[in-house]
């Protein structure tokens, strides 16, 4: 597989016009997290996630390891399912962690990953379910509606007063 700007741009593409099916994905997440927290989240919609894709692939960086994971997902199928399900799951994780950002979204994109994974069922290659809930875990992660991370945090250091 090779890598190109031209292949970023391809991956962009297609991860932008997912949004119908990501969003979905996304929202269902957010909603069943919700209830398990017992607390409200809000919904995404595709202008939202759109735009948030826009924002992962103008850094070329963050963009060109996001393309190659979206085109090894995309590509990924193993005989039988499952002598793959660890390659499928690494690959997830890490997709949903490389769009989510640095820590601690990384840790809970890729956490949101595994429960995401659970009830996201794609057809295609086995790769298909493991790249639309890193997708949805990456981007819900990055995207406002969680109360907890709309407010600042009180272990901010004010570091003006010192």
């Amino acid at each position: 597989m090779e890598i190109t700007p031209a292949v970023v741009v391809a991956e962009y593409e297609w991860t932008r016009e997912r949004a119908p099916a990501i969003v979905s994905v996304v929202n269902e997440t957010r909603n069943r997290l919700g209830e398990l927290f017992e607390t409200d989240v809000d919904e995404v919609t595709q202008a939202q996630y759109r735009e948030e894709v826009d924002a992962v692939f103008a850094d070329g960086t963050r963009g060109v390891n996001v393309a190659a994971y979206v085109r090894l997902l995309r590509d990924l199928d193993v005989e039988d399912d499952y002598p793959g399900f660890v390659v499928d799951e690494v690959l997830g994780r890490e997709l949903a962690a490389t769009v989510a950002g640095g820590q601690p979204l990384h840790l809970l994109a890729q956490a949101t990953f595994h429960f995401a994974d659970v009830t996201t069922h794609t057809e295609g290659p086995a790769g298909g379910d493991d790249l639309d809930a890193a997708l949805a875990a990456g981007f819900q992660t990055r995207l406002p509606g969680w109360g907890w991370n709309e407010v600042e945090s009180p272990f901010s250091v004010d570091v003006d007063e010192r």
